[in-house]
């Protein structure tokens, strides 16, 4: 087995590039007229995390031509045990990016890692510079130690499990540095606080990722306030999601740690544990200690910018989960498996929304892994059934149905549809939040409308929902001061038991 070339630290931030023998800097008056972006005006970024997610989105950052890739980051330096959507799909984009569509033809597996990513970026940048050999990536195995060495760093893209998220974002905003992060902000509600908090307190722009631009949403919107459906009472969304394999308790015994794969640095803020497969690369989003489960995975997407459109700016009071259970064979009897350490294979969550300043309070409706709402009677008469993923707005008057994230919203059933007097279409955004320029915000200074301030409300519901399906009854919550106030025990799953050296202080 191949393992891709380790190239040597990057001498300079910007434009370095370097031939077997020497190194040239093109001066930003020859590229002025080219409609180039000089390097010394470039934003410089780093992208920690190099798994399959970060490797597919590093094109997107590579293909600006405002930006600049000078470090990567992961704990794990080469390996190609990861999931994917296909086993070949990681190879296809850092084909695509280095312009080598035979690289990695006798790797077994999905490759990644930090040497990976550091190899996709700096043939990326050779491919553009016609150069042998581009030097301008640094690669670092631990996030603290390339903050304190990108001196010139602007910003920072973090594609880590969730778990990380908060550690990286704080340590970042303390260096002064643009963050955006995949979802979700925090996988636990006081951190969430933290980094939130944080965020409102600097300069910087901090951007969540999960947000995109929903014309539909607005189109929705004016439905209701035309009174197509009345008074709004119940929104209901709900996912395919887990793709990943669930398990529904902690593996037994250890596995030995993969050579190059730093154990403790990815564990983080998580106290000590055995090393295990299960863990790690695109499972982690099943366990309560690493992820946020469906809908922590999912939820952002859709529920971010539908918060947005319909102004809801405070979180939800309460929250009530139902979760699938399961049992295993011990000898010859069934033995009731107690899960506290996974998110369950399926799962329910009504959650209370208050008031909004121009919403009536109402209850939001979570469904994951295959439940769904069952079809009202407005959909049955069109002799349809529910899709596999959705969302259904219903009001005392009627309901809407749309795609999962707002797609081609209908009033139901299509003959009230068809009566409809107002606009009854609108011209569609893009659905990849990828497209969105949030880079452009960095670029020029100008606050992000997926700011982290911004996505306080939503990411304090989803975290509520979590919570909501760990404590298996019905939870309250004073958002003012992030309690839980029925059940004391429960304010215990709002922290996490910190590593020595990784604690998180307000």
């Amino acid at each position: 087995m191949r393992k891709p070339k380790a190239l040597n630290r990057r001498e300079f931030i910007g434009s370095a590039v370097a031939t077997a023998a020497t190194v040239s800097i093109v001066p930003s008056h020859v590229v002025a007229g080219s409609g180039k972006t000089p390097p010394s005006e470039k934003l410089t970024i780093a992208n920690i995390g190099c798994g399959t997610q970060g490797i597919r989105e590093m094109r997107h950052l590579l293909n600006n031509d405002q930006v600049q890739v000078v470090a990567v980051c992961d704990p794990n330096q080469f390996s190609t045990d990861y999931l994917d959507w296909s086993e070949h799909a990681a190879r296809g984009y850092i084909r695509e990016s280095i312009g080598d569509e035979t690289w990695g033809e006798d790797l077994d597996g999905v490759p990644g890692g930090r040497e990976v990513g550091k190899l996709q970026v700096e043939g990326f940048y050779a491919r553009q510079t016609r150069s042998d050999r581009y030097t301008g990536c640094t690669a670092y195995e631990d996030f603290r130690e390339l903050l304190a060495q990108e001196a010139d760093l602007d910003a920072v893209k973090i594609m880590t499990p969730d778990h990380l998220h908060a550690t990286i974002s704080l340590a970042a905003l303390d260096h002064g540095k643009h963050v955006a992060t995949h979802k979700p902000i925090a996988n636990r509600m006081t951190e969430a606080r933290l980094v939130v908090n944080k965020a409102r307190e600097t300069d910087v722009v901090t951007h969540l990722l999960a947000w995109s631009d929903r014309p539909q949403y607005r189109l929705i919107k004016e439905w209701i306030e035309n009174g197509a459906i009345g008074e709004l009472r119940e929104i209901h969304n709900w996912t395919a999601r887990p793709v990943w394999k669930q398990w529904n308790q902690r593996p037994k015994g250890s596995m030995p740690i993969p050579d190059g794969f730093n154990w403790q640095l990815w564990l983080g803020p998580v106290p000590d544990m055995p090393y295990h497969p299960h863990y790690t690369h695109n499972v982690f989003r099943g366990w309560y200690d690493f992820g946020g489960g469906s809908v922590a995975d999912m939820g952002h997407y859709s529920l971010f910018p539908l918060f947005e459109t319909f102004g809801i700016i405070h979180p939800a009071v309460s929250a009530h989960a139902y979760g699938t259970t399961s049992r295993e064979i011990s000898g010859h009897t069934f033995e009731w498996i107690d899960n506290s350490a996974s998110f369950p294979l399926s799962s329910m969550v009504r959650l209370h929304m208050p008031d909004q300043p121009t919403l009536p309070a109402f209850d939001l409706f979570w469904y994951d892994g295959g439940m769904k709402p069952f079809p009202p009677l407005e959909i049955e008469s069109d002799n349809r059934n529910m899709p596999d993923e959705g969302l259904l707005f219903v009001g005392t008057e009627g309901k809407i149905m749309a795609g999962f994230r707002g797609s081609t919203p209908q009033i139901i059933p299509r003959d009230r549809m068809r009566k409809y007097t107002g606009r009854k279409s609108i011209k569609a955004g893009n659905d990849s939040y990828v497209s969105y320029p949030w880079l452009d915000h960095m670029i020029h200074r100008t606050p992000s409308p997926g700011s982290f301030v911004r996505a306080a409300c939503v990411t304090e519901t989803i975290n509520l929902a979590a919570i909501a399906i760990r404590a298996r009854h019905r939870v309250d919550y004073d958002s003012a001061r992030m309690k839980i106030t029925n059940h004391e025990a429960d304010n215990a799953f709002l922290t996490r038991e910190y590593r020595e050296g990784w604690e998180l202080h307000t």
